[in-house]
């Protein structure tokens, strides 16, 4: 079924054309480890996993969130967490089975589960492969064991490579996240690690500086980490390896060989909407007359029960016309090539003159380049994003 096309204004000055393109995320929270540098809402695995009543509150979540999805199409599906590979094929199965059963899940959806690359997960992929998922997203990180067990990970590099051999096997599309500035990481070491990935083949890959965030044990027991010049050198490692290799960058940390880009974080930094069901997950979702984001309960157990009674959402906001092009730039501006002007008010129901100030700005310090019908972020630009990005916050 096709987008009802929409064509209202409101006194905020919000007009839309059409909705943007939608996806859902799953997020499954669970680790066997919590990484020391990992911010995300994931939990140690203690004891035999929940995977029944937590599928059984996805789902219900799910059927919640449909009354502000009626008659759209979802393009894609990403399994995160947490690492998804822990639950069962027949559980990642019977959740593929209920979204197709309750949306309007595109033929060709793409559906992808991160996985980590130790050899329990690995002997699933097969059966992963057969439940419908045809995407994924294996989190290496380093191929060197010292960098691996500096950053907590409970694989060997060894697994690693059998791993991506394994999944380049069974799936049409890989991606592997790779970090650089590791603790005690040499240039020598990073470019190792990125021209091992090349080498292996992997369709897609995910380069990610090394970052300390709050609430991490990183944060609280702050590792010595390359200087600032040295990983800004082992950037420029990174994407002059890989475009050698034939990748081509296509967002800040996301590199690709024709055709493998991942549609899924695309339709994000595209500022397309998304569903996010699970234990903590976020959303974003476009109506006639508003644009709102949503948060689910972060603890996997109060999540579960409120999802059962219908009251898995926190949070619910609505973005003001004022918040719109920070939030659709902190976005569109990660993307190496930038976006069509006229994308703007798709995807915000603003007139681009709505951010012309810091448009101007941005391009009077050397950050954007304007052209007729796109802007895009200079090479200055995507090296200072941060400072590239404050300059739309409002005021």
């Amino acid at each position: 079924m096709a987008t009802a096309r929409i064509a209202l204004n409101r006194p905020g000055g919000i007009r839309f054309e059409a909705l943007p393109p939608l996806s859902l995320y799953v997020h499954i929270p669970w680790c066997v480890r919590k990484c020391p540098y990992c911010d995300f809402n994931s939990h140690e695995r203690g004891g035999i996993l929940p995977e029944e009543d937590y599928c059984a509150a996805l789902i219900a979540d799910l059927e919640g969130a449909l009354p502000d999805m009626w008659g759209r199409r979802v393009y894609s599906v990403f399994f995160g967490g947490g690492t998804p590979s822990l639950f069962s094929a027949r559980s990642i199965d019977a959740l593929i089975s209920a979204f197709r059963a309750r949306l309007q899940l595109s033929s060709d959806a793409e559906i992808t589960l991160e996985a980590n690359p130790g050899t329990f997960e690995a002997e699933k992929f097969h059966d992963f492969r057969a439940a419908g998922v045809n995407r994924l997203s294996i989190g290496v990180q380093s191929f060197n064991d010292a960098r691996l067990a500096a950053l907590g990970r409970i694989h060997s590099s060894d697994e690693a490579r059998r791993a991506i051999e394994d999944a380049l096997g069974c799936f049409g599309q890989v991606n592997i996240d790779l970090m650089y500035a590791l603790p005690g990481q040499s240039p020598e070491g990073a470019h190792a690690d990125i021209a091992e990935a090349a080498r292996l083949g992997t369709p897609h890959v995910s380069a990610y500086q090394l970052s300390i965030e709050p609430n991490t044990v990183f944060h609280s027991k702050p590792p010595k980490l390359p200087a600032h010049d040295v990983a800004a050198q082992m950037q420029e490692a990174v994407e002059a390896t890989l475009s050698g290799a034939g990748y081509r960058q296509y967002e800040t940390s996301a590199f690709a060989r024709p055709g493998a880009q991942c549609r899924h974080n695309l339709n994000y930094w595209q500022f397309g909407d998304y569903l996010g069901i699970g234990a903590g997950a976020h959303g974003k979702l476009s109506f006639p007359d508003r644009i709102e984001r949503h948060a689910r309960a972060k603890q996997p157990r109060e999540y579960m029960s409120l999802a059962a009674r219908g009251a898995s959402i926190t949070e619910r906001r609505g973005l003001s016309a004022k918040e719109l092009p920070f939030e659709f730039m902190l976005n569109a501006l990660r993307l190496v090539e930038g976006f069509p002007a006229e994308l703007f008010r798709a995807r915000t129901g603003l007139e681009l003159s709505a951010a012309e100030a810091p448009l101007a700005a941005a391009e009077a310090r050397g950050l954007i380049e304007r052209g007729l019908h796109s802007i895009r972020p200079t090479l200055r630009g995507q090296r200072f994003l941060n400072d590239l990005l404050e300059l739309f916050l409002p005021g």
